[in-house]
Parts: structure tokens; C-alpha cells; sequence
């Protein structure tokens, strides 16, 4: 009896690949199988969903754990503007166009099917992946923001009144606002708005509104002997 094909509809790899070229095609796959299964995805069916050995995958990578390491660096690294850091602190502009424009460029940088699933499977699992994300976030947008504001309302700078966590947790809520919107449409995959231009107008426009009256109040309090 002659054996049965298995033919299969993904995409499989050239026989004569160059190994930049294999490896390059292990990380996309693995975007796409991560992104879909979770971190608790086998790598032996990893391998098997793209039509190679499973010692090939190792050939490049030593483990799984430096698979999802590279993974990290596609889909977080390579979407950061260092950029952002810089315009959250420029003081030419009103911090609400700042806010508002990074917010802007964030949506359309992150706002992706992969990108949005790996973040929720990474906080699931006991991968730093989000963790590690979230100290750039807060670091490089939350705090300066932060700062900035007081600045906004002349309030004292952090170096002579400490930042309170308070005052961090409203940043947090702001850019959770507009984070649940990509939640909503890629794991719950419940409707959203197609176009978030006015969305994220709207989200900046009224914390703005309601945050600058605490923040006087958080900083009033931390400055009383």
C-alpha cells in the first residue's frame, strides 16, 4: 500500500536556506505559534507546524527560553521609539499634544494581533516578557509624565517631594484606558472602534481634566512636614 501524503497549508521552508534565512523563519513562525497557543506551547509541535525537526529549532536557538528571549526583542524591542521618551519631556509643546501624540504613535505601533496576545500570555506565564515591558513603559513615559505635569501646575519637582505611587497609579490608569481598547479587540475579541484617532483625543482630554486637581492634592499632602 502506498503511504497517504500529508500535505499541509502552512508555509514551509526552504530546503536551501542560508541559517540567517532559517532563523529568521523560525522567529516569524514563532511570533505567529506563540501568539496564538501561549508560552505553554511545545516546541517539538512548534516544529512539527512548520515542517522541520525538532533539533533544527535548537541548531539556532539553545532553548526555548532564548526562542521567547528573541521573540521579546521582535515584537517589543523593535516597535520602541526612543523617540517617545524625548517627546514626553519636550516642554515646546503643550503636555496635552505630547500626551495626546504619543499615544497616537503608541495605537499604531502596538496595537497588532501578535504583539497584543504574547503581552497577555507573557503575564500569564513566568516569563518576564510583560514585566520587563512595563519597567520601560513606566520609566520612559509614566514617570517623566509625571513629572511633567507637576511642572504644568508648578508643584514642587520630584528631587524636592518624592513621586508617590498615587501619583504613578493615575498615569497607569490613563495609559490603561487606552491598552483595554487592544484587549477588547484581540483577546476578547469583542467590537471596538475602528478609527481610535478621536478615542485617544478623548482619553487624554478628560484625565487631563480630573488629574490636575489631585495631583495638587497628592502633592500638597506629601509636602506637609
Amino acid at each position: 500500500m502506498a503511504k497517504k501524503e500529508v500535505k499541509s497549508t502552512k508555509k514551509r521552508p526552504r530546503q536551501n536556506m542560508r541559517a540567517a534565512e532559517r532563523e529568521r523563519f523560525i522567529v516569524d513562525e514563532a511570533v505567529r505559534f506563540f501568539a496564538e497557543q501561549g508560552f505553554g506551547g511545545q516546541t517539538r509541535e512548534f516544529a512539527k507546524r512548520m515542517g522541520i525537526t525538532h533539533s533544527a529549532i535548537y541548531r539556532h536557538f539553545p532553548s526555548k527560553e532564548a526562542l521567547i528571549e528573541r521573540v521579546y526583542e521582535e515584537i517589543y524591542l523593535s516597535r520602541w521609539s526612543p523617540s517617545w521618551s524625548d517627546l514626553i519631556r519636550d516642554r515646546s509643546l503643550p503636555l496635552q499634544t505630547r500626551l495626546t501624540r504619543f499615544y497616537l504613535e503608541y495605537v499604531e505601533r502596538v496595537f497588532e494581533y501578535n504583539w497584543v496576545r504574547i503581552f497577555v500570555f507573557s503575564g500569564m506565564k513566568s516569563f518576564d516578557i510583560t514585566k520587563r515591558y512595563l519597567e520601560i513603559i513606566r520609566k520612559e513615559i509614566i514617570e517623566p509624565a509625571c513629572c511633567e505635569l507637576r511642572h504644568d501646575l508648578k508643584l514642587p519637582p520630584i528631587d524636592e517631594v518624592k513621586l508617590s505611587e498615587r501619583e504613578v497609579e493615575m498615569f497607569w490608569g490613563l495609559h490603561g484606558r487606552i491598552f483595554y481598547i487592544a484587549i477588547r479587540r484581540f483577546v476578547y475579541q469583542t467590537p471596538t472602534p475602528t478609527q481610535l484617532d478621536d478615542v485617544v483625543v478623548d482619553a487624554v482630554r478628560l484625565f487631563l481634566d480630573g488629574s490636575k486637581p489631585l495631583m495638587r492634592e497628592l502633592v500638597a499632602s506629601k509636602s506637609k512636614p
